[in-house]
């Protein structure tokens, strides 16, 4: 148990130690200094803009940064909704899989649009080699990629003095897929690939077991795929089982490899921020509020499930391993824990075990660290959503001592304090009332749950909880493949993914515009450890009072019914 803990600091040190380098160059890449990979990709990226004849140097105010951001999406949808819808007779199905139901298509366009990523289909059953490749794959770069270039301008936005002027939203959305994305996803697979796993795109290949059966296992395009799905944060399993299959993640290198990979990009981001500010200290306190929570939700994690399912016990069975339901025996308790953990907190659905399975409090963390969403965060959208939490708590902080609000040197209006309030509001509920319709309506929804009770209320939370901050996640003892949760998944996906991003991206605008102030003597300053207490106090206050009766409800109440039998 020690070694493996040992083993998980290790892996989180070298993440750390990987990122603070990769912030910097991110930083160069939007600023657009000199970085070692411009002899190779100026001509590629010159060609891009050519082919789709577009002016990199043209600057755009926040309206047309979003217009762009919002095109670029609409784009995408009626191409990967008629895809899924008759990918039975499209090419590149070699084992015949059926196209999608119209109301599963819709889900999973929202879903791949968006970088959600939730997935109500099994994998490898329930996509061809075509929907796996234009789909999943393209999108897994170009979705990310939309995130991390509206964090570009905001970047642009706290930087400049006063300008409506923030960049060119393509160079940022390019520059995002040449520079960043694809160079590292190369190296990534190719690592892949000299471990073992597949890259074809042959059928599946039949074998014929010591027992005289005949068995269809299913390969793929997987190492290319996996790279980017766990770069990107894309989650989304080219097996119905995820990165549990030896096909995605075959032994421990690549386990590590995916481990780092959870929260290499969020945290590179913040220490982005702080070298493309000249603020390396805001970076540090942001980096410091997003691992304390972090590690609360990882320490408890780990204590209950090493110390096992007491009902276990009791029928005097050894437990002394911990709980090891729905884990892998290759991968331990330890670092499947781990991983959980470091996935919801970074926002990703990609899974070594399956969440449902582990102690009621364990799985609750996992919750709770998709419920806050600002523990690390996604690709970009991590920075994105802990700006709202910086201006709300600067907002507090400042009325607590009779001054004006000030971030960075720019006033906080009226304005930009309802757009924070708003977007801090969308996510609980959106979350919250999801789960209470599904509540309400059991002839819908309960027919598809297999754990009744507490338990399967905190399934059906999850699973709302996940669209809504697009983690992509899932407690899998919900059969979700049903009209209701498609379509009701897929509207929350869609409001919990744009509005937040428009609401942030008017918000950079609007302080872009203003004059810059300076700080004086009485200006809170937000690279202070004071600070980011603040900040996490706030952030635990906030997810306090929004989700603590549903979590009640469902962990808690779940967890005190096992230890009171």
């Amino acid at each position: 148990m020690y070694t493996e803990i040992f083993g998980v600091m290790i892996i989180f040190t070298l993440t750390v130690a990987l990122a603070i380098p990769f912030g910097k160059y991110i930083a160069k890449v939007y600023s657009e200094e000199k970085t070692f990979l411009d002899p190779i990709l100026y001509p590629i990226e010159r060609f891009i803009y050519r082919f789709i004849r577009v002016d990199p140097n043209r600057e755009m105010n926040w309206k047309q940064h979003l217009v762009t951001l919002l095109n670029i999406n609409v784009i995408w949808f009626p191409l990967v909704f008629f895809i899924l819808m008759n990918q039975d007779w499209l090419p590149m199905n070699p084992d015949k899989i059926p196209a999608m139901s119209p109301d599963l298509a819709f889900h999973s366009t929202c879903a791949f649009i968006t970088n959600c990523n939730q997935q109500h289909y099994s994998g490898e059953t329930g996509m061809s080699y075509l929907s796996q490749v234009v789909i999943m794959f393209s999108l897994f770069f170009l979705t990310p990629s939309i995130t991390l270039a509206a964090m570009a301008v905001l970047f642009n936005a706290l930087r400049e003095r006063s300008t409506k002027k923030l960049g060119n939203f393509y160079n940022y959305y390019i520059r995002s897929i040449t520079r960043i994305l694809l160079p590292l996803s190369f190296a990534v697979a190719v690592i892949f690939l000299f471990n073992g796993i597949p890259m074809t795109f042959k059928g599946a290949d039949t074998y014929t077991t010591l027992q005289g059966d005949i068995s269809h296992v299913a390969t793929g395009p997987i190492a290319a795929f996996e790279s980017i799905k766990m770069l990107g944060l894309n989650g989304a399993g080219f097996f119905g089982v995820n990165s549990a299959h030896p096909f995605e993640n075959p032994n421990q290198v690549t386990n590590i490899i995916e481990n780092i990979l959870h929260l290499l990009l969020p945290i590179a981001t913040v220490f982005a921020l702080g070298y493309y500010l000249k603020r390396k200290k805001l970076a540090w306190v942001i980096f410091g509020v997003m691992t304390l929570g972090f590690l609360l939700l990882l320490i408890p994690a780990l204590h209950y499930e090493l110390q096992g399912n007491p009902a276990i016990t009791q029928m005097g069975i050894d437990n002394s391993i911990g709980n090891m339901e729905g884990k892998e025996i290759r991968f331990g308790n330890v670092g499947s824990t781990f991983w959980s953990i470091t996935a919801t907190a970074g926002m990703e659905g990609a899974v070594t075990s399956m969440h449902d399975s582990y102690m009621p409090l364990s799985g609750g963390m996992q919750l709770l660290g998709i419920m806050v969403n600002a523990l690390y965060g996604g690709v970009g959208t991590g920075v994105l959503g802990f700006f709202i939490i910086i201006i709300l708590t600067v907002f507090i902080g400042s009325l607590m001592v009779g001054r004006s609000p000030e971030v960075l040197g720019k006033k906080i209006g009226m304005r930009e304090i309802k757009i924070t309030v708003i977007i801090t509001l969308l996510h609980p509920f959106l979350s919250l009332t999801g789960t209470a319709l599904a509540c309400a309506f059991p002839m819908l929804t309960t027919p598809t749950l297999n754990n009744p009770g507490f338990h399967g209320f905190t399934e059906m939370l999850y699973e709302y909880t996940s669209a809504s901050s697009g983690s992509g996640s899932g407690f899998e003892g919900l059969g979700d493949n049903t009209p209701w949760w498609n379509i009701s998944c897929a509207i929350v996906i869609l409001i919990g993914r744009y509005l937040p991003i428009i609401g942030v991206v008017a918000i950079a605008g609007s302080l872009a515009e203003k004059k810059y102030m300076g700080d004086s003597p009485g200006t809170l300053k937000t690279d202070s450890v004071t600070f980011g207490l603040m900040v996490f106090g706030l952030i635990f206050i906030v997810a306090a009072l929004t989700f603590f009766p549903a979590f009640a409800l469902g962990p808690f109440a779940e967890h005190f019914s096992i230890i009171s039998h």
